[in-house]
């Protein structure tokens, strides 16, 4: 009995050493709390033919903590007619009962959708009909099988968007270009037009990059883009714009058109020319024009009674000349200032001066 009284304590001791040496345990934490968080900006549009859904993916759990591992975002549809209020999303099962799932994409791997900066895109053509409502819900999951809850519904009203603007006419301007188009009379089903458009003027740095808006939608069928850099090219489109039920319904882009913003603004003309005259050499001197972009000045002489004529050049910032290929007589001379563009704009002629070589 003794013995066994000894063995009894030093287990006993044991436990209560391996107690004090680990620290107080904490609570489990439950599954869900460990689940992803709900995809909380999911939006819909009509583009064209389809149904465009985007959003961001959650990098938290429910718990708030950093989900690190792939997580699987599973896309949700269900249609009717409109009436009422959508049904309800619930989680039954993994899956939002009464909806069908479409399309389950992976965050690191997103295809069938493509990412875009931090959101995801996924465009539907699956058997869509025009006067149909879509309502969609997006549920999230991770890699050990734990499903967060569902996003909330957006619903998209399915109609026919606009066919594209006639005539878009990009026109270059100073650091601008000014676009027109004709308003959109069709839709993409051939119906005509009876409601109110807006249209938006997309814009690309190159033929084949990407279109992004240039500001939001508007009534007019005019714009000009402004604070853009002149001698850079610029690649437009414009779209109509269709509100039905509360879906934004993005028409068919217009073909793109160019347009090249040109410096057309000419510097100040040179002031203060002076000549000074003496045998065969005529000394030409002349104050600056004030603006930055000056590349040069342009020195042109004329008879007595005749027309000007270029005899020569200086590049910024000298403002001297000594033109040598004179003989006696009555000459007159002024100077024009040229700017750095592409294709340089020459100011007006500064003050006329005539000397007499003996």
């Amino acid at each position: 009995m003794i013995g066994r009284g000894r063995r009894l304590a030093a287990c006993l001791g044991l436990a209560a050493l391996t107690f004090t040496a680990c620290g107080k345990k904490s609570p489990p934490v439950a599954p869900e709390q460990r689940a992803p968080q709900a995809v909380a900006d999911l939006t819909g549009n009509v583009d064209e033919s389809a149904i465009v859904l985007s959003w961001t993916p959650p990098t938290r759990r429910a718990d708030n903590t950093r989900q690190r591992d792939v997580t699987l975002m599973r896309i949700f549809r269900v249609e009717d007619g409109g009436a009422g209020e959508p049904k309800s999303a619930m989680l039954a099962d993994g899956r939002i009962a009464g909806y069908e799932e479409i399309a389950a994409i992976r965050s690191a791997e997103p295809e069938p959708a493509v990412r875009r900066g931090s959101r995801l895109v996924f465009t539907d053509r699956k058997g869509l009909t025009y006067g149909r409502r879509y309502t969609y819900v997006v549920l999230t999951g991770d890699r050990q099988g734990r499903i967060g809850p569902p996003s909330h519904r957006i619903s998209v009203s399915y109609a026919a968007a606009p066919a594209e603007p006639g005539n878009v006419v990009a026109e270059p301007g100073e650091r601008s270009v000014r676009l027109k188009w004709d308003a959109t009379t069709r839709l993409l089903d051939g119906n005509a037009v009876t409601d109110a458009l807006r249209y938006e003027v997309l814009r690309a740095p190159s033929a084949d990059a990407e279109l992004t808006p240039v500001s939001p939608p508007g009534s007019d069928t005019t714009l000009t883009d402004a604070n853009l850099e002149n001698d850079r090219d610029y690649y437009y489109a414009v779209r109509a714009v269709r509100i039905v039920a509360g879906t934004t319904l993005y028409g068919r882009p217009s073909p793109r058109v160019a347009a090249t913003p040109r410096d057309v603004t000419p510097p100040s003309p040179p002031a203060n020319l002076v000549a000074i005259a003496s045998a065969g050499v005529v000394r030409l001197s002349w104050s600056p024009s004030p603006e930055t972009d000056v590349a040069g000045y342009i020195v042109y002489r004329a008879p007595a009674a005749g027309g000007f004529e270029r005899i020569g050049s200086t590049s910024a910032p000298s403002t001297t000349y000594v033109d040598r290929a004179v003989t006696r007589g009555t000459y007159r001379y002024a100077i024009t200032a040229h700017d750095d563009a592409a294709r340089p704009n020459e100011s007006r002629r500064s003050n006329e001066v005539r000397v007499t070589l003996p």
